[in-house]
């Protein structure tokens, strides 16, 4: 049986909030550490979240220890419960909760505010030079 503090280490192991910062993928998406999936929010403002309540149920921030160390590329915000969260360009970071294992996305586009957090644009294959018949 696991004691009472043993039992809090674990829980804290095991939680989605992730301390470390984010770490870039070969093809520019952000993940944490251990290769979850990171997120962005449309209607979230630049150094603020909108995601609260039941929101971060399903959208839980991606946190930093009180004494993680900003870097230029991942700054660090203060949310309203005073904790702080890992941010990319100013937008603050999220992992969905839908998510189960590593490398999995399927947040992505969801309400058409969601968006896997990248260093750069997502490639998609060459279809090809487009055109309109019609010239627009």
């Amino acid at each position: 049986m696991l004691s009472r503090g043993m039992l809090c280490i674990v829980i804290v192991a095991c939680s989605p909030t992730a301390l470390a910062q984010p770490v870039e993928g070969a093809d520019g998406r952000l993940t944490d550490p251990a290769g979850r999936v990171l997120y962005t929010f449309d209607r979230d403002s630049a150094g603020a979240s909108a995601c609260k309540d039941e929101c971060a149920v399903q959208w839980p921030p991606f946190s930093a220890p009180r004494d993680a160390s900003a870097k230029p590329a991942f700054p660090l915000l203060r949310r309203d419960d005073g904790s702080l969260q890992w941010a990319h360009r100013g937008k603050p970071l999220y992992y969905f909760a839908g998510d189960v294992k590593p490398g999995q996305a399927s947040g992505d586009g969801l309400g058409g505010t969601w968006h896997v957090a990248r260093t750069r644009p997502a490639e998609t294959p060459d279809s090809g030079p487009s055109y309109s018949p019609k010239g627009y």
